[in-house]
């Protein structure tokens, strides 16, 4: 799945910096001035974080979203904490047709742009975080889909987000190995020409079934991992550059452990 990603500003800026003006540029900085001093080089679906999203309604420019979804019939606030753990991610084969992600996937659909995510191998019963980003070192762009759903206490309107998900190709399957799973996954990663074929208008019954044809694994050959430190407990970095830094893990057989001895 994708729970953990890195998404420094400068790359969920990615879009608007390719279809707009420096000075259209400067202007979205400035309005986003909250998010300095907030660098997400990890952060953790479960703790729901602002990012910026590129929707169809607003293709260029960012809008800032939760990621979670909270569906628009989402009735009161206790409805929404006990939704959007579950709703972080979206599985393309069906978001068609779950409740959920229905509404959203067919008339709203959204861009996440981040540095890189991270998943977790499974080796002899032991868990060993991955970094994975792409071998040219360009940005991933991950195909989603939002949701506005008005707060019925503050009248406030929520704009939400989930990342899709898709079957693993070569790499990831060695990676998101976990024996609970039924099969390995991945974020659903678009290319930059199939960015504007996700955020295309509302689809009709057979543009459903043809637009699947972009919720398909990344080719084999752009992406790369190396493994990192933990993501949580007392060995964690905590949310710092150092976080993708490569840690080399070596598996001890006596007591079935694994530790680290290179960092």
């Amino acid at each position: 799945m994708c729970y953990d990603i890195q998404a420094k500003l400068e790359s969920q800026l990615k879009r608007a910096i390719r279809k707009n003006s420096p000075e259209e540029v400067n202007e979205i900085l400035e309005k986003l001035e909250k998010f300095h001093g907030r660098p997400m080089f990890h952060v953790s679906g479960f703790d729901h974080p602002e990012m910026l999203i590129y929707t169809n309604d607003k293709p260029d420019l960012p809008t800032t979203a939760i990621w979670g979804l909270i569906p628009h019939w989402t009735q009161n606030s206790a409805a929404k904490e006990k939704i959007w753990n579950n709703t972080l991610n979206a599985k393309g084969e069906t978001m068609f047709e779950k409740p959920s992600f229905r509404d959203s996937a067919i008339s709203k659909r959204c861009i996440v742009h981040i540095d890189g995510f991270f998943e977790h191998k499974h080796i002899n019963g032991k868990s060993i975080p991955h970094f994975i980003k792409r071998i040219d070192g360009k940005l991933l762009s991950l195909g989603g889909i939002w949701s506005e759903w008005i707060n019925p206490v503050s009248k406030q309107v929520e704009t939400s987000f989930s990342i899709i998900t898709t079957k693993a190709n070569k790499l990831m399957t060695e990676i998101h190995n976990n024996p609970k799973l039924t099969e390995p996954r991945m974020p659903l990663i678009l290319n930059e020409e199939h960015e504007e074929d996700w955020l295309a208008g509302v689809l009709t019954e057979s543009e459903m079934k043809t637009f699947n044809k972009l919720i398909a694994p990344a080719p084999d050959d752009i992406l790369e991992a190396h493994t990192v430190g933990r993501l949580s407990g007392k060995n964690y970095t905590g949310n710092n550059a150092s976080v993708t830094n490569e840690v080399k893990y070596s598996a001890i057989e006596s007591g079935d452990q694994l530790s680290i001895f290179s960092e």
